[in-house]
């Protein structure tokens, strides 16, 4: 006897292969059938910001020239028409150890398990929630990572969210820093605002500080100019030459005052 809905089979005595009988008409075949996996929400959630970056267009800025020019969204690379430089438009996600150098107007994520170790990396904007040992420097810098950070940044501006707790062993320049968790370390930047709930404790160097009520601020503050450091701020205040029997807008700013 066979299965009824065997399509072939083996003959026991000869070993020839056979068909077997036709099934009865009656008889339904059971076909197991996969159903297709529905689509997911990040699927379509990707497939709508693929779409919404081929409608967009973006400026962008050459690397050695600094000629402006519109590109698509969706565009992974191009060339300046000024000095055809090749342009990098690529955002990067770093999930481990990484020490190559990038340069990209793109976007650079670092995941909770990246370690950057690269010794230059420029991009449009950075969101760092793991350990960054090398050089930043881009157009805005979202730091949402707790522990002791290495590395050097240099950005337009700087955010610190409010589950940050970061100590900063390098200098962080920047023209704006908002404090929104905690942060320790040197400053030296145009505007410093500490928002509510934020803590910094720092040494700053910066052209005006605003801490809102609820935000502590600890450290060594020099209202002056931002490209200066807090110890050639000091020096210019020791020089004789610098210093005036009346009082003016440049004693104040040559001054370092101290801030709790």
């Amino acid at each position: 006897m066979e299965y009824a809905a065997a399509k072939s089979s083996i003959c026991r005595q000869c070993g020839r292969s056979f068909t077997p009988f036709a099934p009865k008409p009656g008889l339904k075949l059971r076909t197991a059938e996969e159903p297709p996996a529905p689509e997911t929400s990040s699927s379509i959630f990707g497939k709508l910001e693929d779409f919404w970056k081929r409608q967009t267009n973006c400026v962008i800025e050459c690397f050695e020239c600094k000629r402006k020019q519109q590109v698509s969204g969706a565009a992974t690379s191009t060339i300046c028409p000024s000095c055809s430089a090749h342009i990098d438009l690529r955002d990067y996600k770093i999930t481990s150890g990484f020490s190559r150098s990038i340069r990209t107007r793109g976007n650079v994520y670092l995941s909770g398990k990246g370690d950057l170790g690269s010794s230059s990396v420029v991009c449009q904007s950075a969101l760092i929630e793991g350990r960054l040992r090398g050089n930043l420097q881009c157009d805005t810098a979202t730091i949402n990572y707790s522990g002791k950070m290495p590395g050097r940044i240099s950005a337009r501006l700087v955010v610190v969210d409010r589950k940050a707790d970061v100590h900063c062993f390098r200098t962080i320049r920047a023209e704006q820093i908002e404090i929104k968790g905690r942060m320790s370390g040197e400053i030296i930047a145009q505007s410093v605002t500490v928002y509510r709930k934020g803590c910094l404790e720092a040494d700053v160097t910066a052209r005006a500080i605003s801490v809102e009520k609820g935000g502590i601020f600890s450290g060594q503050l020099a209202i002056g100019q931002a490209n200066l450091a807090q110890a050639e701020l000091i020096s210019q205040q020791q020089a004789p030459a610098l210093r005036r029997t009346e009082p003016g807008f440049q004693d104040a700013v040559a001054r370092p005052l101290p801030a709790t």
